[in-house]
């Protein structure tokens, strides 16, 4: 496989211009000749979608949720990064680029990072135009907010709920485009397979969830908006749904998955309350603005909070990271808090605990203030853990949350499989090693709205794809697969529930894959992975028939998509001999405990590439070249 990233030549800020500009054109009245399948209706789906729709191309658009209102994007709390310099605190475009390179630990592809840095400040235009609710200062100028890994601030936010705002707004756009015949959407419909035709994506297909349905869809192109695969720990903070199964089905058709050892864990998640959750609740980043985060400084100090004095607690990030305190990046305050923890002094059941304290906060803003910014959030907090965060401080511990790795794609975000685009999470392209808060809808509007509708464009109007039916062999042959996988499933017969299968797997990648790796843990993982797999091809049982709404049948195809998958993430884990992110070996640190990268064996993309069943995938190299950035040690001290 030959990795080209078709990076545009030219000084950095000029590179996307330039692109534009050299970009081959489809004429408006040729664009309805051409059909475009998107699935997934997120921010990334939705706004691609409903952007192709407007210039004129013939979009089908498929989700599994009953509406796209119901895609995770509505989960997204905290924000949505811009350079817009609204506070004239000294942002840029440049210091978002700089600050997403180093945030993701010098394992980005400096082009796209710049590009979507670029993109950002449209993005609110975008926005505010459909009528998204932004918070606004007094005078009813847009207020920002700080977020973690950035000195200024520059992130949008509506209240905790931006992502549901968001995703209302690209919806309206959406059902726009649905109305005047441009999209049509296909919800509760489950992309099972891409179809490849002479080395060329040209459809997918699908199953109707309500009635077992299987259906064929031909295109020009396939755009994937799919999410992350976070879900392959059993316990995350995505929904139930979010799963690997349609970025691993293309894998298995071509296309390089990128980078899969980069799985973000999140600091401020509502801690494990028992072996009866099936996933866990996000706090955002946000209320690190305004919540300080500490310890006791004694082990096993079992007071309540109010009752160890201010001398007897560890601010530990504002101890360990004076710089950026509180606003640590992610994957830095996870690994302090499990620090933390280890050393016996973790708080609550378990000891499995940090406290995020509001009350400073309120005594200097007050209490109506904290309300109005993060009102909903504490709401949340109480109905689920039944406490007064405004009483008490808040107990959280990090959780598995985003996906940096993804499908590899070039800098028009299409796949090593030609014809076959790659949005949002489901890619690996923007975040390296790391995610910076509030930029995971800034990624996935920039790629839906600003992006894609140039570079799918491009590709259509410079390959003039043939048209091909889903009368095709190609297309009969991937029928007959996903229909004799699903019949395979509902034989097996056996006497374990999938739920059971896929919490041991999450548990096992969790100790073994986690906040934390080493070589023998990923090496245990490796020779256990394959056993669970054949368990659950023998022993597990899926109730139920095709021909009907089956739920326990959609779950066990992407749970068996996660038992191939969880391989190739430990694999990548093991192999790359280094830490960096939200990758950390515990034999590759600094003596203080920070993550030691080796830029001269590492700096690169690990692209795996499909070579068939029970054989290894293999690894190429897209090497990465900073021209603009020197890569540097880490620091947010």
């Amino acid at each position: 496989m030959k990795l080209d990233a078709q990076i545009p030549s030219g000084p950095i800020a000029q590179k996307w211009d330039r692109y534009k500009f050299e970009s081959k054109l489809v004429n408006p009245a040729n664009k309805r000749k051409f059909d475009i399948i998107v699935v997934g209706s997120g921010l990334a789906g939705a706004s691609a979608a409903a952007s192709l729709g407007e210039l004129g191309y013939q979009v089908k658009c498929f989700c599994f949720q009953d509406s796209p209102r119901r895609a995770h994007s509505i989960a997204a709390q905290g924000g949505i990064n811009a350079a817009k310099n609204y506070q004239n605190d000294g942002d840029s475009v440049y210091r978002l680029f700089y600050d997403t390179i180093k945030g993701g630990d010098f394992r980005a592809r400096e082009a796209n990072v710049y590009r979507l840095a670029q993109v950002s400040v449209n993005i609110i235009d975008q926005c505010v135009a459909q009528g998204v609710p932004f918070a606004r200062e007094y005078g009813g100028l847009l207020a920002n907010r700080s977020f973690g890994g950035a000195q200024v601030s520059r992130t949008f936010y509506a209240r905790g709920q931006t992502g549901q705002q968001l995703l209302l707004g690209a919806y309206q756009a959406l059902c726009r485009q649905i109305s005047a015949g441009a999209v049509k959407m296909f919800p509760r419909t489950e992309m099972l397979d891409v179809v490849v035709v002479d080395g060329a994506a040209k459809g997918i297909v699908a199953r109707d969830l309500v009635s077992g349905e299987i259906s064929l869809h031909a295109a020009d192109a396939v755009v994937l908006a799919t999410g992350g695969y976070g879900n392959v720990f059993f316990l995350s903070t995505n929904a139930k749904g979010c799963n690997v199964t349609a970025t691993w089905r293309a894998y298995k058709k071509g296309a390089a998955f990128a980078n899969p050892c980069y799985t973000q864990i999140h600091p401020t998640c509502i801690p494990v309350s028992g072996e009866h959750q099936s996933k866990l609740t996000l706090m955002s980043e946000s209320l690190r603005n305004d919540g300080r985060v500490w310890v006791p400084k004694k082990k096993g100090d079992q007071r309540a909070p109010q009752d160890i004095p201010e001398g007897e607690r560890d601010y530990y990030l504002e101890r360990k990271y004076p710089s950026f305190g509180n606003l640590a990046p992610r994957d830095i305050s996870s690994r302090a808090a499990k620090e933390a923890c280890d050393d016996g002094r973790g708080v609550g059941p378990g000891g499995l605990g940090v406290y995020l304290d509001f009350a400073d906060s309120i005594k200097r803003v007050g209490e109506d203030k904290i309300r109005e910014r993060y009102g909903n959030l504490f709401d949340m907090y109480e109905k689920i853990t039944g406490a007064n965060a405004y009483r008490t401080p808040m107990r959280i511990y990090p959780a598995v949350h985003y996906a940096m790795g993804g499908t590899w794609v070039d800098y028009n975000l299409m796949s090593s499989v030609p014809g076959l685009f790659v949005l949002g999470e489901a890619n690996f392209s923007d975040h390296g090693a790391n995610r910076l808060g509030a930029s995971a809808l800034m990624q996935g509007l920039a790629d839906g709205y600003f992006v894609a509708p140039y570079t799918i464009g491009h590709y259509l109007a410079s390959t003039k794809p043939a048209k091909v039916a889903t009368s095709h062999a190609e297309f009969k042959k991937a029928e007959a697969d996903v229909t004799a996988r699903l019949k395979r499933l509902l034989s097996i017969n056996g006497q374990r529930t999938v739920t059971s299968l896929h919490r041991e797997l999450g548990k096992l990648l969790w100790e073994k894959c986690g906040m934390a790796r080493n070589a023998a843990g990923l090496k245990e993982a490796l020779k256990r992975i394959p056993e669970l797999r054949e368990e659950f091809w023998k022993n597990a049982r899926v109730p139920g028939e095709n021909q009907s709404l089956n739920q326990a049948l959609e779950y066990a195809g992407r749970v068996a998509d996660f038992m191939e998958f969880a391989e190739l993430l430990c694999t990548d884990a093991l192999h790359r001999n280094e830490s960096c992110g939200g990758h950390f070996r515990t034999e590759y640190q600094t003596p203080d405990g920070e993550a030691q990268r080796d830029d001269q064996n590492f700096a690169y993309v690990a692209a795996w590439e499909y070579q068939g069943d029970g054989k290894p995938p293999l690894l190429n190299k897209e090497p990465l070249v900073y021209e603009e950035v020197h890569m540097s040690t880490r620091s947010y001290k």
